[in-house]
């Protein structure tokens, strides 16, 4: 992991805070509730209950989990933006959020200005995989056979704007290749599209292909972090393969729990150090491990400044690759 990313992603279990002068008197009192703006079942769903259990079991109270999808992740933010600033509502922020902040033209919050950062939750990955059949035996023959042939590899991801689709445009740029994004409308459906041959190779999650790979009909080629996967060590990076013009490419997923903006430090603080010795523990860990998260923890200012980062960077490649704004 490059030394910008190690700066803003702390390892879980370091000592990210002097001892605080105050915690909020009192806090909690009543039942937290955690707003993610995915459907339930996803990874960010399964971050969430996961570390919920472990802090409500910390903090005395129950943490409820509200899933709210939709667009840019619009009504589980605007949700959070407008409730009472006191601690007790709080909003699972991931890379999404950072995306979607260059993706639209408007959303009723500032991801920015409107929320307080808590801290990083965890971090998964992201990789380019291809059918276990495929002619590629390795990314080394994917690069050369894009090269040799622009415009007639087609890459799938789901839907223009996601995550993936973005790491796809920047893995195309970054490598100075030509080869076709093509956009699904979800994870099954890209792993259809591989099963049958429709797509050549896709930029997606990794953790909800473990059990594709482990029947053996879809296989990965490299990992978009710049360390290799803490659990697919035998899979390289693009960096390890790919050259010099990769050196530094770190895109991974991310999850993280802010509060309205306003909401008192010494809650933020209590917050932030309660999840700190939540993500440190190892039954947290292990149950993270087991959905393919790795658990990091962060300071609320070390989130701030990765929300910023990833908001820059994703904004950068939505205009290089040219897509409208919604």
């Amino acid at each position: 992991m490059n030394t910008h990313r190690r700066h803003l992603l702390a390892a879980a279990g370091a000592s990210l805070f002097a001892p605080l002068a105050a915690f909020a008197q009192g806090f909690p009192t009543k039942p937290l509730r955690i707003v993610v703006p995915f459907g339930a079942g996803g990874v960010a769903d399964l971050t969430a209950r996961a570390v919920g259990q472990k802090l409500g079991e910390q903090l005395g109270q129950s943490v409820v989990i509200e899933n709210k999808p939709g667009a840019g992740g619009a009504s589980a933010g605007d949700t959070v933006a407008r409730a009472p600033a006191d601690g007790y509502t709080l909003l699972l922020m991931s890379n999404g959020t950072a995306v979607s902040e260059g993706l639209f033209t408007k959303l009723p919050f500032d991801a920015r200005k409107d929320f307080a950062p808590i801290s990083l939750l965890g971090t998964f990955e992201i990789g380019i995989v291809v059918p276990d059949n495929s002619r590629f035996k390795n990314l080394g023959e994917l690069l050369a056979f894009a090269k040799a042939n622009p415009g007639k590899l087609n890459v799938a991801t789901i839907a223009i704007g996601s995550t993936q689709n973005l790491a796809a445009e920047l893995f195309k740029s970054t490598a100075g290749l030509d080869f076709q994004v093509v956009p699904f409308n979800g994870t099954p459906a890209v792993i259809n599209a591989l099963r049958g041959g429709q797509v050549d190779a896709a930029v997606e999650i990794m953790a909800p292909l473990k059990g594709q790979f482990a029947s053996n009909a879809l296989r990965p080629l490299a990992t978009f972090g710049d360390e290799r996967a803490f659990d697919m060590k035998s899979v390289p990076t693009l960096a390890e393969v790919a050259g010099p013009a990769f050196k530094g490419f770190d895109v991974a997923s991310w999850n993280a729990l802010a509060a309205p903006k306003g909401t008192p430090a010494d809650v933020i603080n209590k917050l932030s150090a309660e999840l700190q010795k939540a993500l440190a523990s190892a039954d947290l860990k292990n149950k993270l491990a087991d959905q393919g998260v790795q658990a990091r923890s962060s300071t609320p200012d070390q989130l701030a400044k990765l929300l910023d980062s990833e908001i820059k960077r994703w904004s950068g490649v939505i205009e290089r690759a040219k897509i409208p704004k919604q």
